[in-house]
């Protein structure tokens, strides 16, 4: 396939009437359209306003999609014990693929192609089935919680320990590569020592399985680790194994001199999500500090109960504006370092080699976005464009490993009305479940 239009190959790469040629799952070339439409005259063509590498969303909650707009204005524990956590706890094996579903659509119509998610305990694999049937790219994993947790989420170690093994077997590597495996504590709170070192050994025994868990997303979070082990949560996590170059920390807002030094020792990804920070009011994580010490920073949208949009340019957005009002500089979180962490650094966290840019042999995740809108008018700069003006709704073409999952708007993997139409119809009945959940609250 030959695909035109201004391409945006890489943060410091734009080629204004350019083309890419895709072969199979993979980036054959790019350069001028016009060299390429020579070289490649019998090429299906599909053009667009402009390409780019598909985003990463390094940290989702794709299941937590039908709780949009349930836990508005509430603090991180209150939200997550109140409403999150109850509602995680009553969703039966098909209401989990329907949620998984609703997410993953939403991800594809937006332009992410690349998804760390973060699932829940129960029904797993319904969300590996729904990632493999619309074709998204993902590093995920069943969510592990032995402690604090409310009925319907709590499970003997062993067993969510076993549980996750199964999964491994099953699903890393799954549907041609496109899916792996990441053991997946929900935090240090409701997760006991046993079980986090257990993370570590299962990540260490299966190649390519990475972790991914939160850490330090809130100040009543750390005082609860603090309480528990006598140590701040960064240091906690470094002494069970949960730091490491296979390791991705979601939030990482509340961290010391000392816990930083352990991130970047360590080689530790962590996933930037300041839409989901502002709306908790968690913090501002100092994510210029941890990229001045090679520290590899991603951007996530956490979940829609959270946020309330997974649209990555949205995201983009927040990142640079609430740097540069933390630090009151206008230079702070320029937009080519903005669009690495939501493209390149992603792919880096999640693990999946030469992903991330439009270069030759690299793997063929491609977004198209139009530009025929006021919003856009006029485009004096394309990078600064998509960083700061474009919305997912301008996304018309996704590609993931080559095969097409959205063109000229339209989703073609599945039938996305079906997914909305259930979706709606499902019924959240959380007293019960709330009740429950507030017995184990901290």
């Amino acid at each position: 396939m030959l695909l035109s239009g201004t391409v945006v190959a890489d943060a410091s790469t734009v080629i204004p009437d350019g083309a890419l040629v895709t072969t199979g799952s993979r980036i054959e070339a790019v350069g001028e359209r016009r060299e390429l439409v020579e070289t490649y005259p019998d090429h299906e063509r599909v053009e667009c306003d402009v390409l780019m590498p598909g985003t990463v969303g390094a940290h989702v909650h794709s299941v937590q999609s039908l709780g949009r707009g349930i836990a508005d204005d509430t603090e991180l524990l209150d939200w997550l014990f109140d409403y999150v956590l109850p509602m995680e706890a009553t969703l039966t094996e098909r209401e989990m693929e329907i949620a998984a579903k609703l997410g993953y659509l939403e991800l594809v119509e937006s332009g992410t192609t690349t998804a760390i998610d973060h699932l829940s305990v129960a029904h797993a694999d319904r969300a590996f089935e729904a990632a493999g049937e619309i074709g998204i790219r993902g590093l995920m994993g069943k969510v592990l919680m032995d402690r604090r947790s409310p009925d319907g989420l709590l499970e003997e170690t062993d067993r969510a320990l076993d549980e996750t093994e199964e999964l491994i077997r099953e699903y890393h590597g799954a549907f041609d590569d496109r899916i792996r495996y990441a053991v997946t504590p929900r935090f240090a709170v409701s997760c006991t020592e046993e079980c986090l070192r257990g993370a570590r050994e299962l990540a260490d025994e299966y190649d390519g399985v990475r972790i991914h868990t939160h850490a330090s997303e809130n100040r009543s979070e750390i005082e609860t680790v603090e309480a528990d082990t006598g140590m701040r949560n960064i240091h906690w996590l470094d002494e069970v194994g949960l730091t490491g170059e296979d390791v991705v920390l979601a939030h990482c807002v509340w961290t010391d001199e000392s816990e930083r030094e352990v991130l970047a020792e360590t080689g530790t990804h962590v996933t930037h999500c300041p839409s989901s920070n502002m709306k908790l009011a968690s913090g501002i994580a100092p994510i210029w500090d941890y990229l001045d010490r090679g520290i590899n920073v991603a951007l996530g949208n956490d979940g829609p109960p959270c946020n309330n949009t997974l649209d990555p340019f949205t995201e983009m957005r927040q990142a640079s504006l609430l740097q540069k009002v933390d630090r009151l500089d206008p230079t702070a979180a320029p937009a080519q370092d903005i669009f690495e962490m939501a493209t390149v650094n992603g792919a880096k966290a999640a693990g999946f080699e030469k992903l991330g840019k439009l270069e030759e042999d690299w793997r063929a995740d491609v977004i198209g976005l139009r530009t025929d809108i006021t919003r856009a008018t006029p485009l004096h700069d394309v990078l600064s464009h998509l960083v700061f003006a474009a919305h997912g709704d301008d996304v018309v073409f996704t590609m993931v490993d080559g095969d097409v999952l959205m063109d000229d708007g339209e989703v073609t993997a599945v039938d996305a009305d079906e997914i909305r139409r259930e979706a709606g119809e499902i019924d959240l009945d959380l007293e019960d479940a709330r009740e429950s959940a507030r017995q184990v609250k901290p």
